[in-house]
């Protein structure tokens, strides 16, 4: 008899070590770029063992490729052998809810909802199958119970609109997409869907503002275009050009030079109020006022002219040459086309120069225009090519990094957290030195290099981490390195390599969560990572907001078609197919499928921008259709993380700063075997 149990455990073993085996090949499939490979052995493993892991695989990655009804056949089998099991069951109502059996999904989410924590979750599951079905009274009902709970309040309060819009309940209906832009500013969708129930309810000036809004992240709408031309006469009136009023430039702040008692402190150029591209946008005319006396001189350092401070200059293209003129207008040729203005400090007050109306934000919803004031010199250069003025600051290293800091991250940030802001943001610019050397300058002020504020962003706190850090960068094999950065990693960053750049030893996938053994990682996991909350460093919500986190979008098919159109026309969209899903969840690779093509989108910016109108916040999703009358309505994203992922988690920075970390600890967390060096050393 023992022998006969000792032989039973030995097969038990023996099975259990074949699955675990089999289990790895799968998922090594999966993440080698070979879906169908993988999907076809976790298959055959849950035929021959019925192991559950190896069904709940088989049928996340059936969904994945749109074979919804190989996952619903998979799943069905699932539960003939684990009936209550609640993981399973709910993967029985995604499989039925993509599949469009909205009766069968309703039941399934029902059952869930009685004995299991994720209400919220399941809650608007069963409302998408009451909205598949036509029933919006009790889709309604199921949404307002969701929208009590802490999770996903942005997808919820998106529906809710949806519902009262089909009811034509204008006003509930825009009070929830208000709702959805209050909670999750780049959920653009909603601001689209605010502004029609504004034209709805007559709201006109409101209805402009909103479209406004849509058009500034993505043009492409000619519903969005069409309306705005019809409601032009509701435009906020321009202001009175505030270059043709004379008056006196607002007080300059009195700033502290950086000292550096051990070593010069290199230069760098930066580009101002450039395109989101880091291009120049050529300025015909601009005004300015210095703190102290100033010098206009030549490229050649010819002396051109000498100024007041606290006045209003200004340069200007005059019938094709540039010009410099006094407060009183009086003209002064340029002696070549470029003039720097330069000042010199005094022991009391380091020198300033206000710029009006610099372009900020552009291409983003913020983009504006508004006075800058910045250290150094200023040098305006006019360039025939574009037709204009490019302007361009030249500071030392470390009032650059006086002036990126709090443009990149929130001053409240815990102290160690902004020194390695300040580190890093030293390295990059060291790194992308004549990044845009054709126009002139090192690096821009926008995110295509790193957000410059000038003096404007300066505070106490963020200067104070740059001075308890100066000179210092982080390198590998002694060089700067690509000290990439992104707002919220999500819980996991990717390699730069899964990114699809250039593959640095340093920038490898790191885990944020806190509770999690990346070890064991299967691809369905990746479902339950951004579906639900998770403990993580980068769940750190001091002046951030909870959507970098986690963020849902709600995309209907006929819009997304219309931004796919400006790549390729591929007819009604059948399918979002992730092609290539990195280790760390990343989605680098996307095929999606119409009745007329497909089209494969393979790059991060690209993936972004073509699945959403604006962007998508990260490529850390996963995506779900939504059926009406067997045709694909809608899709729905469940996602995690702002930006491409790669490198720095500047939230989690934040998070591993308050758990007590130093700020060496968390860079060399971030980049792995890297060394800090002094610079000036």
């Amino acid at each position: 008899m023992r022998r006969f149990i000792t032989f039973l455990l030995l097969l038990l073993f023996t099975a259990l070590s074949w699955a675990n085996a089999n289990l790895k090949e799968a998922a090594d499939l999966y993440f080698n770029r070979k879906q169908h490979d993988a999907l076809n052995k976790y298959i055959e493993i849950s035929k021959q063992t019925g192991e559950r892991d190896a069904f709940l695989n088989a049928v996340y990655i059936a969904l994945e490729l749109g074979e919804t009804r190989l996952a619903v056949d998979t799943v069905s089998m699932a539960l003939k052998k684990f009936p209550l099991d609640n993981e399973v069951l709910e993967f029985a109502g995604e499989a039925y809810l993509a599949a469009g059996y909205y009766l069968n999904a309703e039941n399934v989410f029902a059952r869930l909802n009685e004995r299991n924590n994720k209400t919220v979750f399941y809650y608007i599951s069963i409302a998408r199958a009451q909205m598949g079905m036509g029933q919006y009274d009790l889709a309604e009902t199921n949404l307002k119970q969701a929208a009590a709970g802490d999770q996903h309040n942005a997808l919820t309060h998106f529906m809710l609109g949806e519902v009262y819009a089909k009811k034509q309940q204008y006003r509930k209906a825009a009070e929830h997409y208000k709702k959805v832009t209050d909670y999750d500013s780049q959920f653009i969708e909603a601001k689209e869907r605010y502004g029609d129930m504004m034209v709805k309810l007559k709201r006109y000036k409101e209805a402009y503002t909103n479209y406004s809004s849509v058009k500034a992240a993505d043009d492409t709408d000619d519903k969005v275009n069409k309306s705005l031309e019809q409601l032009k006469q509701y435009a906020p009136k321009e202001p009175v050009n505030i270059l043709s009023i004379p008056e006196r430039p607002k007080a300059h702040t009195i700033v502290k030079k950086p000292i550096s008692f051990f070593g010069d402190l290199p230069p760098v150029r930066v580009g101002l109020g450039a395109k989101i591209s880091g291009t120049p946008v050529p300025v015909k005319k601009v005004q300015f006022s210095t703190s102290h006396e100033f010098k206009a001189e030549s490229k050649s350092g010819k002396l051109v002219k000498t100024g007041t401070p606290n006045k209003f200059w200004s340069v200007e293209i005059i019938s094709g040459k540039p010009y410099l003129l006094d407060p009183n207008g009086k003209k002064t040729a340029f002696q070549g086309d470029t003039l720097y203005i330069k000042q010199k400090s005094t022991d009391e007050a380091g020198h300033t120069t206000i710029i009006k109306q610099m372009l900020v934000g552009h291409g983003t919803t913020w983009q504006g225009k508004e006075d800058r004031e910045y250290r150094g010199f200023i040098e305006f250069t006019y360039n025939r090519e574009i037709g204009g003025f490019i302007i361009i600051n030249h500071v030392n290293i470390e009032e650059y990094v006086f002036g990126v800091i709090a443009s990149e991250m929130p001053s409240v940030f815990p102290i160690e957290a902004l020194k390695v802001q300040a580190v890093i943001a030293r390295t990059y610019a060291l790194k992308a030195m004549g990044k845009h050397k054709k126009w002139g300058y090192d690096v821009c002020d926008t995110q295509n290099c790193q957000v410059y504020g000038g003096v404007k962003s300066e505070r106490e706190r963020t200067n104070a981490a740059v001075e308890a850090t100066m000179g210092q960068i982080i390198t590998y094999g002694g060089k700067p390195i690509e000290a990439v950065f992104s707002s919220n990693c999500g819980g996991y960053t990717q390699s730069s390599k899964e990114a699809g750049w250039f593959p640095h030893p340093y920038l490898q996938p790191v885990s944020d969560y806190k509770n999690l053994h990346e070890e064991d990682l299967q691809p369905y996991n990746f479902k339950e990572l951004l579906q639900q909350t998770q403990q993580a460093y980068s769940r750190y919500f001091n002046n951030v907001s909870p959507s970098a986190f986690r963020w849902t979008r709600y995309i209907d098919e006929s819009r997304l078609r219309k931004v796919i159109n400006d790549k390729k026309r591929i007819g009604s969209i059948k399918a979002i197919v992730p092609l290539n899903r990195g280790r760390s969840g990343y989605v680098n690779g996307v095929k999606i499928i119409g009745t007329d093509g497909s089209l494969t989108l393979t790059k991060e910016h690209e993936i972004k921008k073509y699945l959403a109108l604006g962007l998508l916040r990260s490529t850390y999703f996963i995506v779900q259709p939504n059926y009406e009358h067997g045709k694909v309505k809608s899709f729905i994203f469940y996602g995690g993380g702002w930006g491409h992922g790669v490198g720095l988690c500047q939230t989690g920075s934040g998070g591993r700063a308050e758990a007590g970390q130093n700020y060496q600890q968390i860079l060399h967390h971030y980049y792995t075997d890297t060394v800090l060096k002094d610079i000036r050393k």
